[in-house]
């Protein structure tokens, strides 16, 4: 919903510029069903944690109607992702016709309706054939990405301008592969880190296939930035609230937009190898300017100096009335 010139505001509240575009989101994963798709990590992960039910596929017949409701709350842009295993089922090669016909119809219903869609390519749902190969470990997986970045945008390209290469891949490096509470569900920081590593490249190598394929498209990556401060004034926990901030904010922020890692991040990571993967260039292809910044902002955390927790730093519960 665009801001309207003239609006009422309340003393002190500074009104929205006119160019704003008030919108709503949704991701592939939960929003498309698994009809017609290719298997994913999700769906692993799902199976393994009793969160499935009833296997419930989904097979696109509302979308219209969504569109339709979407219309009516008069947003001015929807961001929506697309299905890397719908388009690639097995994560490589032609794209699924069917998947492109499938999103040219939604793309081409948005913009009949007078909706900027916003694009991401990658929300968390890696075809399953690329996760039993390493998933995001493996820096075949980042050229997997690109390529299929490269021909999503060849083929819808003409009815999108703002490509969004990652959602949050802090989550998916350290949820899914750190803490095991994303897919795929393991729990090894090793892993971890080589997959923010993987994931990082794979932004700047996608967003020069995707300059290639469109040049007139925007390409931005949407990164988690979390508040972090220290349990209370001691320097263990001030240099705990670092620490934390160093693994949860600058892993991905310093490479993207640097060129660089801050050298308390190289000193966190540094005992899981993140230098034996860092190849020459690879801090020029992460920075590859962007022509915007998404940013997840979630709850602040409260960092106590913990010698036993990773990275010696445990994160508590923010006070509620933060």
């Amino acid at each position: 919903m665009d801001a309207k010139p003239g609006a009422q505001h309340r003393p002190g509240v500074r009104a929205f510029p006119d160019t704003f575009t008030w919108g709503l989101s949704s991701a592939a994963y939960p929003s498309e069903g698994s009809a017609g798709r290719g298997a994913c990590s999700w769906d692993a992960f799902r199976r393994a944690h009793g969160t499935a039910r009833d296997e419930h596929t989904g097979d696109h017949r509302r979308w219209e109607s969504d569109l339709d409701l979407l219309a009516s709350l008069k947003v001015g842009g929807y961001r929506l992702s697309v299905s890397w295993p719908r388009l690639q089922p097995d994560g490589r090669g032609e794209l699924n016709p069917e998947a492109v016909r499938f999103y040219r119809a939604l793309l081409s219903g948005l913009r009949a309706r007078g909706i900027e869609p916003y694009v991401t390519l990658y929300h968390w749902d890696l075809p399953a054939a690329l996760e039993a190969e390493g998933g995001w470990t493996e820096r075949e997986t980042a050229l997997r990405f690109a390529e299929y970045a490269g021909r999503t945008v060849a083929a819808l390209g003409d009815l999108v301008t703002h490509w969004i290469t990652l959602n949050e891949p802090w989550s998916s490096a350290f949820l899914g592969y750190g803490y095991g509470t994303h897919a795929p569900g393991r729990t090894d920081l090793t892993a971890a880190v080589a997959a923010a590593h993987h994931l990082a490249l794979a932004h700047g190598l996608a967003t020069v296939r995707i300059r290639r394929a469109d040049p007139a498209a925007k390409v931005g990556i949407a990164n988690t930035v979390t508040d972090i401060v220290a349990a209370s004034d001691s320097a263990a926990d001030r240099a705990a609230a670092d620490r934390l901030d160093a693994i949860v904010n600058r892993i991905f922020l310093d490479p993207i937009y640097r060129g660089r890692h801050d050298s308390l991040t190289l000193d966190c990571v540094d005992p899981m190898g993140l230098w034996a993967l860092m190849r020459t260039g690879d801090l020029d292809v992460m920075s590859t300017p962007a022509d915007f910044a998404g940013i997840s902002h979630g709850p602040p955390l409260v960092a106590r100096h913990d010698p036993a927790a990773p990275f010696g730093a445990a994160d508590l519960p923010a006070p509620a009335h933060s």
